[in-house]
């Protein structure tokens, strides 16, 4: 399997841990294997299952905890759990006023980070905070939206921290203040730049020109950052074409290639970035960037690349037309396509991939551009299912909007 190189991004992981949103290199990867696929009739075995409370920030597991955000009552809470057995060590919590301007869901949207023996976690109000790992204790806190006036857009605030270079960044989305950097020691400003407003995309880490950069696709669409002082590198327009819309999915990097991907009329891009230059690879070179929605047009779910190949689901949750496609990385053709799949979270794992679906479905099938080929199927949770799922220690772990299950792989 190919894999984004994620420098410096997440120091001092073991071997089975899953830190942050997408994982350990942040591109939906997984190293576990001799994984269990032989699942019965009804689906994988469940290990053990809890009643949480709201919320889509994904869980994640590091140090030997699970770490779950969630919210219960008018209190965001943050919770560490034995992966094990759902046992919980601590939790630590705080007032919340957030209400959806939708009625969705008035939990955190933001999967947090484990580094260095902290949690940090973003609420869907833009309550920024650094925890303790081994016990719980507040190190610091403040609000972001308070802090550089921005607004906390159609569903709340869901930018997943990226730590790189020793810096905690975030799409803010202030004037002057788009994208900013905190020290992740004191959660004090060190740098901000771009007035871009927050997107519902988190950022990723890679390595372009031979050096570290920060890459985002902010409400404008992508902007490519030096971690050291948060100068500008690259930049594309690329954004939903109609305004009352988001884009969710994060940017998959391929040594010097930057894979973006919105719903609403816009679709996929692929581009080149060298020598301060940004070139676009397909669909078309020879033109300004006009849109590609037939491709790979994902709403929020980030696509997971696989060989030379992408897997990712095209289309909306809300208008019920998403379908699981496989797309080749260098040209944009379509392999093949599973109708009405559904919305999903994928998960390259063990020589093949997993889609947690909205529907609440776990599904294993092939990585292969050659047809689809479905290896297992079972119900582990209800409708919908929003939360990106985490894979840790031979264990899945995956929440709805009101249950967390352990599933076990191993």
């Amino acid at each position: 399997m190919t894999r984004l190189l994620v420098p410096l991004a997440v120091p001092l992981l073991l071997a089975a841990d899953w830190p942050q949103f997408l994982g350990p290199t942040r591109d939906g990867h997984s190293p576990e294997t001799k994984l269990a696929w032989d699942w019965p009739k009804a689906g994988p075995p469940v290990a053990w299952q809890k009643d949480v409370g709201k919320g889509w920030a994904g869980p994640v597991v590091a140090g030997g905890k699970l770490i779950l955000f969630h919210r219960v009552a008018d209190e965001e809470v943050v919770a560490a759990l034995d992966p094990a057995t759902g046992k919980e060590h601590w939790a630590s919590t705080y007032p919340t006023k957030y209400r959806d301007d939708f009625d969705f869901d008035n939990g955190p949207r933001a999967t947090p980070l484990v580094a260095d023996g902290r949690v940090f976690t973003l609420g869907a109000n833009g309550d920024f905070h650094a925890w303790e790992l081994a016990t719980g204790k507040k190190l610091w806190g403040r609000n972001l939206l308070a802090d550089y006036k921005a607004s906390k857009g159609f569903f709340g605030v869901a930018c997943s921290p990226l730590l790189l270079d020793g810096k905690l960044l975030v799409n803010v989305g202030g004037k002057g203040a788009g994208v900013v950097a905190f020290d992740p020691a004191t959660g004090k400003e060190v740098w901000k730049a771009t007035d871009d407003a927050a997107s519902y995309s988190s950022p990723t880490a890679a390595e372009i020109d031979g050096k570290p950069a920060a890459v985002f696709l902010t409400r404008y669409g992508l902007r490519v950052l030096s971690p050291a002082d948060g100068k500008v590198l690259y930049e594309l327009e690329w954004r939903p074409r109609i305004d009352a819309s988001v884009q969710g999915a994060t940017p998959l990097v391929w040594k010097d290639e930057i894979f973006l991907t919105v719903s609403y009329a816009t679709g996929a891009v692929l581009v080149k970035a060298k020598g301060g230059d940004l070139a676009e690879v397909w669909p078309n070179p020879n033109r300004a960037s006009v849109g590609n929605d037939k491709t790979l047009s994902s709403q929020y779910g980030t696509p997971v690349r696989v060989g030379d190949y992408l897997y990712g689901v095209h289309g909306r949750a809300d208008v019920g037309t998403a379908e699981l496609r496989c797309v080749e990385w260098k040209t944009g053709a379509v392999k093949w396509g599973v109708p009405k799949f559904g919305v999903a979270s994928l998960v390259a794992v063990d020589g093949g991939l997993l889609a947690l679906t909205e529907g609440g479905d776990l599904v294993r099938f092939d990585a292969s551009p050659d047809g689809y080929k479905e290896r297992g199927r079972g119900a582990v949770l209800a409708k919908p299912v929003r939360a990106a799922p985490a894979v840790a220690d031979g264990r899945l772990f995956a929440r709805d909007g009101s249950k967390l299950v352990c599933v076990k792989l191993k």
